[in-house]
């Protein structure tokens, strides 16, 4: 039995689309960020971060999103160039190029959301920030124009980057990345994409798109 253990709207997304996208079976046990129940000794014991994913398979459990996506290819054997494939160096920069954005994209996340009450947030760390997001926004539109998935072919950091994609427009406007507006539209119309929503979907967001307030 492979078991994930899933917020909607958190990185775990893209292990539930990734396991979708190999057809494994699977059970879903859903957490929530308010209740407590992560900062409990059962989930300790399966993230000792308190953070979604964790995954059981196998006998164990692994945490962290780009290892459980690395590890789901390697035992699979798909979905992800193999180990000394000329390619493999591009789909581990990708993998891991996805962390780098969504760690971004999570301090947007606390300032716009989480923080309360508002004056405890700061505005010049979310100018930088929304800064950052758009280095990251600027290069993925350059790489993504006139080709339709990160590697030659659709591969598992589509899975790790595609889910990004939704956050980066709440706070970047669409219009001035369309080669990644279009990746990501593609993306979310993948029938696996579209089952793992039906299966444990959700969204942090109450809005289209967050402004950085005035000083």
């Amino acid at each position: 039995m492979i078991r994930l253990h899933h917020i909607p709207g958190s990185r775990s997304m893209r292990v539930l689309w990734l396991l979708e996208e190999l057809g494994l079976p699977y059970e879903l046990r859903q957490w929530s960020l308010t209740d407590g129940g992560m900062r409990s000794p059962e989930f300790l014991s399966l993230s000792p971060a308190g953070r979604a994913p964790a995954l059981e398979i196998d006998g164990r459990a692994i945490f962290e999103s780009g290892a459980i996506v690395e590890y789901l290819t390697e035992r699979e054997g798909r979905l992800a160039p193999r180990p000394g494939a000329p390619d493999r160096a591009d789909f581990l920069e990708w993998v891991h190029f996805a962390e780098t954005q969504a760690n971004i994209i999570q301090a947007l996340n606390i300032h716009h959301i989480f923080l309360r009450p508002e004056s405890a947030r700061s505005i010049p760390l979310m100018k930088l920030d929304t800064k950052r997001l758009a280095v990251t926004a600027r290069a993925l539109d350059r790489h993504l124009t006139g080709r339709d998935t990160l590697l030659a072919t659709f591969s598992a950091a589509d899975c790790m980057l595609g889910f990004n994609i939704d956050a980066v427009f709440r706070f970047l406007p669409r219009a001035d990345y369309p080669a990644l507006d279009a990746y990501g539209r593609r993306m979310m119309a993948r029938p696996a994409y579209q089952r793992a929503e039906a299966a444990g979907g959700g969204s942090l967001f109450s809005r289209d798109f967050y402004t950085v307030p005035d000083a």
